[in-house]
């Protein structure tokens, strides 16, 4: 089991740390007084275009697409590079939900649906969005959906509602979990359909207002509905029926790659906080960082970040030798573990800035808006640390229902 940073990705890292440091992170400024991620988009269009012609272009995927071709434990390392701000990931084609997307058509997709949707997104010519949590139903339980698509000759009729669509708003396409077959085993009912923007009865209803923020473009999270929305069988993606076989596909690396993000975001967070604990003065000759109590938020802090790291790292090894299956318990364990040292790393980065951490003049508001969430999406934590202590403990020979 090694860790270590392969020395052929080195020259890689270091050039996405310049990209990010130099040309995004100054975006946030821009992105704190306009409020609008549309605004940012000319901007970033140019990074885009420096990234491609650097070689580090969807670094998740293979070569044989026009990717980096890196593992995913190298991929995770990448993850944490990018993740130091709010749109590294865009900027090299590697975000949620298009990263996800991506694998599950190149894995799925018919040569049809490559080319159509998987090309362009690739290339980042388009977006794309995901549509599987409901309003009316627990995230927590994605065998259980409203949504139902109905076959009609040649076609399915969907009809459902819809929300946290992330990406939504200018998505060329949505792909969506939809139940096809209601009458078979709980994890055999649904599929997954490709629905192009502007498909008539798919509407975007709204972009949902995130602790007072809307959002828009890329940054958005949406609520839809299907009413009577007609899209053809050809559309469907890999065989009926297959849809939460297709999402556990997607989850297990997205786990992973959300996990890396946000230490990258806690690793953010821990640079400013020890920046403002060494330079901020409470008296004359007397920095914060003298405080016996901001030490500890330091030194808890980057033991919290450390130990995330390498729980990702070795849930990644794991996933890598010995298949998704043989990882679940790693995979859920990190995904808890990482996001609760991202929350306190923000937490305790915004308490040392005082009232300018509340601010949008530092990037820790933003944060703390977007990602406490972080707890939430890809199952709640309440859920995975059930999930893993019932697998515990039927070892044990105590079998929980």
């Amino acid at each position: 089991m090694d860790f270590s940073l392969p020395k052929d990705l080195e020259p890689s890292l270091r050039a996405m740390r310049d990209i990010v440091d130099h040309d995004v992170i100054p975006l946030e400024r821009e992105m704190a007084e306009k409020k609008s991620f549309r605004a940012l988009e000319p901007a970033l269009a140019k990074v885009r275009a420096k990234v491609k012609a650097a070689g580090l272009w969807t670094p998740q995927i293979a070569k044989d697409h026009g990717g980096m071709g890196l593992t995913l434990m190298e991929h995770a390392r990448v993850s944490e590079e990018l993740g130091r701000s709010p749109f590294g990931h865009y900027a090299f084609n590697c975000q949620a939900p298009d990263a996800g997307n991506m694998e599950i058509l190149l894995q799925f997709g018919s040569p049809a649906q490559k080319e159509k949707y998987a090309k362009p997104l690739l290339a980042g010519d388009i977006r794309s969005c995901f549509a599987m949590t409901e309003p009316e139903r627990p995230g927590s339980n994605p065998t259980w959906l409203d949504t139902r698509a109905r076959a009609d000759g040649d076609d399915y009729v969907i009809d459902g509602h819809k929300w946290f669509t992330s990406s939504a708003d200018g998505a060329a396409f949505a792909i969506v979990m939809a139940v096809t077959n209601p009458d078979a085993a709980p994890h055999m009912r649904a599929s997954q359909i490709i629905v192009p923007a502007g498909t008539p009865g798919f509407t975007i209803v709204r972009n949902i207002s995130v602790m007072g923020e809307e959002g828009d473009s890329y940054a958005s999270h949406a609520e839809v509905r299907f009413e009577n929305c007609r899209v053809p069988k050809s559309n469907l993606l890999g065989e009926e029926g297959a849809g939460f076989l297709i999402a556990q596909e997607r989850l297990g690396p997205g786990r992973i790659h959300h996990s890396m993000r946000w230490i990258g975001i806690a690793e953010r967070c821990f640079d400013l906080m020890c920046t403002r604990a060494a330079k901020r003065e409470i008296a004359p000759g007397k920095p914060l960082g003298t405080k016996q109590m901001v030490q500890d938020f330091v030194a808890e802090t980057r033991a919290e970040i450390d130990a995330a790291r390498l729980m990702v790292l070795h849930a990644a090894w794991k996933m890598e030798t010995q298949g998704a299956y043989e990882a679940r318990e790693q995979i859920s364990l990190i995904k808890v573990f990482a996001a609760k040292a991202l929350a306190n790393a923000i937490d305790r980065a915004i308490q040392v800035h005082g009232a300018l951490g509340m601010t949008d003049d530092t990037i820790l508001a933003y944060f703390y808006r977007h990602e406490r969430a972080s707890r939430i999406y890809d199952g709640a934590d309440e859920v995975h640390k059930s999930v893993v202590a019932k697998r515990i403990l039927k070892r044990y020979g105590l079998a929980i229902e």
